[in-house]
């Protein structure tokens, strides 16, 4: 088998309704959509974590015509230079495309052999894979929406129960207002009980001392794990002498971790890690050092299959991983987005990735990329051409 082509297709995914986080309006997000086409007809999927990496994705592309994709370390070895190189600059841009192109290398390897991914990595231990609902403070468009206060993020989460049996639950409390994230904290367990999951994300919103403040606050209520309450690892140890409430970031330094004792947990996508196949060596390092691992949100259906197989195949992935599926409009699989009930959604037992694209959505996503730009992150509706700045209280 070699490989004839690779396609990389730049897309929007939109949410139905933005949310507020640190750096302004979160309205969906861009990534790169890859297709690896090869002789024998079979097309593995991929995905890169963002469409700025298409052109690298294209001219890896180019390098890798003629090669077999079930070789993928030779696949890498003419697209990612030696790992400690790619270590010491600043530029990341290699590592996630050629992530996103290991993902579909998977996906053939799967077609080919007739499995579902979760089989090529060993076995499941679990079929029902664990995610959490989201939550966040939301403007109300067209009649959605509309959680603003404490208590309409507590209304939204007991809808959310009623309607989906939700007991785990993760959200950003993001208005650079400490005393409204413990009111919402308190009130949030006071409604749901004893035994539901809640797990905060901050984006690094806090000072140290506001962070100290809120902690001791809402340590009472039981919160399962707060992800980058203040901006650095450092920051982090010292928080951590006045609080017990695990820890969790986006920056997956493993060795930093260890030294300092904290984060406690790493949330991430496998594209930036470089793949599947970087994505559980580090887990498994992770798994040596007794740190926790669960996956990130806000991707296509793709990326969410690759976490759905992988953490069916690996006993650490224990704690459920994040999700914006219920708020996805839109998705570039067949019968996508992903979305949970009771807490889980199965793993697909199709071979491969177990998904199969759908070529009008794709078309429509990339048309409104191409009609709008890249999702920007960064705009505040309140303050036009001003970035947001919450203050460091």
């Amino acid at each position: 088998m070699k490989i004839t082509a690779i396609r990389a297709t730049p897309v929007n995914i939109p949410l139905e309704i933005p949310f507020w986080w640190t750096g302004g309006y979160y309205p969906g997000t861009s990534k790169a959509i890859i297709e690896v086409e090869t002789d024998q007809g079979i097309v593995g999927l991929g995905e890169a974590p963002s469409a700025d990496v298409v052109a690298t994705i294209m001219a890896m592309g180019e390098r890798l015509v003629g090669m077999d994709p079930i070789d993928i370390a030779a696949c890498e070895a003419v697209c990612v230079p030696a790992w400690q190189i790619v270590q010491n600059t600043d530029d990341a841009s290699v590592v996630k495309a050629f992530g996103g192109i290991e993902i579909a290398l998977w996906d053939i390897r799967g077609k080919l052999w007739d499995k579902p991914l979760y089989q090529l990595l060993g076995g499941a231990v679990r079929k029902d894979i664990p995610f959490t609902e989201y939550f966040a403070f939301r403007p109300k468009i067209d009649g959605k929406g509309g959680e603003m206060s404490a208590q309409a993020i507590v209304d939204y989460c007991l809808e959310m129960r009623e309607q989906h049996s939700s007991t785990f639950f993760e959200g950003k409390l993001i208005q650079g207002d400490a005393e409204l994230e413990i009111e919402t904290v308190k009130k949030l367990r006071q409604a749901l009980g004893p035994r539901a999951m809640i797990r905060l994300d901050s984006n690094m919103q806090w000072s140290l001392s506001s962070a100290r403040h809120i902690l001791r606050e809402i340590e009472p209520c039981n919160i399962r794990n707060y992800e980058d309450p203040v901006a650095t690892f450092e920051e982090m140890a010292q928080l951590r002498k006045h609080s017990a409430i695990p820890f969790s970031s986006h920056v997956p330094d493993l060795r930093r971790a260890v030294a300092l004792g904290v984060p406690d947990n790493f949330v991430t996508n496998f594209a930036v890690l470089g793949g599947i196949n970087k994505a559980v060596r580090f887990i498994g390092a992770c798994e040596a050092m007794g740190v926790g691992f669960w996956c990130y949100s806000g991707d296509s259906g793709i990326c969410t299959a690759a976490y759905l197989h992988v953490v069916a195949a690996t006993q650490w992935m224990h704690e459920p991983s994040q999700s914006l599926l219920r708020w996805q409009t839109t998705d570039v699989i067949e019968g996508g987005p992903f979305c949970q009930t009771n807490n889980h959604i199965p793993v697909p037992e199709g071979p491969g990735l177990g998904i199969t694209l759908d070529r009008g959505n794709l078309k429509r996503m990339f048309d409104d990329y191409v009609d709008n730009g890249p999702v920007d992150h960064f705009h505040d509706p309140l303050r036009p051409g001003v970035l947001r700045r919450l203050p460091l209280n």
